[in-house]
């Protein structure tokens, strides 16, 4: 690595240096040869992680889980129900114990003041697997999954994020690409709009990098040349099934489909950090079926299933980037 980050958390983007962000990403590519080949990279033998659940996840625990125990590290998962934080022990309190028996600990859940409280007591690595503000882990896959597909040189890449765009992924979607140099674009209803605190955070670090940040609701104008047609689920988990049918009706018209895809690049890939209501092959997407006539939400079944697709390729980088963010920080300093 070129630069040093041991002893570190990992909170939000906004903390890390542009070539900060990029050694992350050297070093997820490094470890993931590593896997393929089947070498052993047990680099952090005889440590211990714990990670902290209040919102559950496939891709996350199993990212962080194998990641762990590739690394030669003892792994404690805590479900929402196991761990008396925030009930019966204060965020500070619970920080504070859990880093006198763990040499890192893993955050997923609502409040970004959560991570960055346990952060501030814990006396060890933090990492923030997801808040409804950030989703820091997902950014480091998905710029690795731009390299594979357009190089090492992200600079000038056109990247569209359709949809809800006031929600954790878009957000750092912007601050990723301002930092890299990327032109990133939201794409949505007016109302569901990244933060103006936000946007002129990273309108700044966009200046400075060469990338450019636009918001608007017209779907010509944002995916026309895209390189990246990117989504997510219309109602994030822990907001209320009511919203639904008002997001069915407000972000309808930013679903990702063929025209929207055609609109793009030749070469222009689609991602979804996942899950995704693409048909009819989970509870919820059987429920909006019969509630409100529509088999496919955010994106259709053939764009997802299609060829420009990398939304599995996407989903396995999880694991390698977030092994690479906790070996970074737990690596004895050099």
């Amino acid at each position: 690595m070129s630069v040093n980050l041991s002893g570190r958390s990992f909170l939000k983007l906004l903390d890390l240096a542009p070539e900060e962000i990029t050694s992350l990403i050297d070093l997820s590519a490094e470890l993931k040869q590593l896997k393929r080949e089947g070498t052993p990279h047990r680099y952090l033998e005889g440590k211990n992680i714990v990670l902290l659940f209040e919102k559950t996840s496939t891709r996350t625990r199993c990212s962080f889980e194998v990641a762990g125990h590739d690394l030669g590290m003892g792994v404690t998962y805590l479900a929402p129900e196991s761990s008396q934080m925030g009930k019966k022990e204060s965020i500070a309190d619970t920080a504070r114990v859990l880093g006198r028996m763990y040499d890192g600990i893993e955050y997923r859940g609502f409040s970004q003041q959560i991570v960055e409280e346990l952060a501030a007591h814990a006396g060890v690595p933090v990492w923030n697997g997801l808040t409804d503000e950030f989703h820091p882990t997902q950014m480091i896959a998905d710029m690795l999954t731009l390299r594979e597909n357009f190089g090492d040189d992200l600079r000038g890449l056109k990247l569209v994020f359709m949809g809800d765009a006031e929600n954790n992924v878009a957000n750092s979607l912007m601050v990723v690409c301002a930092k890299l140099g990327l032109h990133f674009v939201a794409c949505g209803p007016e109302e569901r709009m990244p933060a103006a605190e936000l946007v002129a955070v990273c309108e700044e670090l966009a200046a400075a990098s060469g990338g450019s940040v636009t918001l608007t609701s017209d779907v010509a104008a944002g995916c026309t040349g895209a390189d990246v047609v990117y989504t997510d689920i219309w109602v994030s988990m822990g907001e209320p099934a009511e919203l639904w049918e008002e997001r069915i009706r407000m972000l309808s018209p930013y679903q990702v489909d063929d025209a929207v895809m055609d609109l793009a690049s030749d070469d222009a890939i689609f991602m979804h950090c996942l899950p995704a209501f693409h048909d009819t092959g989970t509870t919820v997407g059987r429920d909006i079926a019969e509630r409100f006539g529509i088999t496919e939400m955010e994106v259709t079944d053939a764009v997802f299933e299609g060829p420009r697709s990398r939304v599995f390729d996407e989903a396995e980088n999880r694991m390698h980037s977030i092994k690479a963010i906790m070996y970074a920080t737990l690596k004895d300093p050099q």
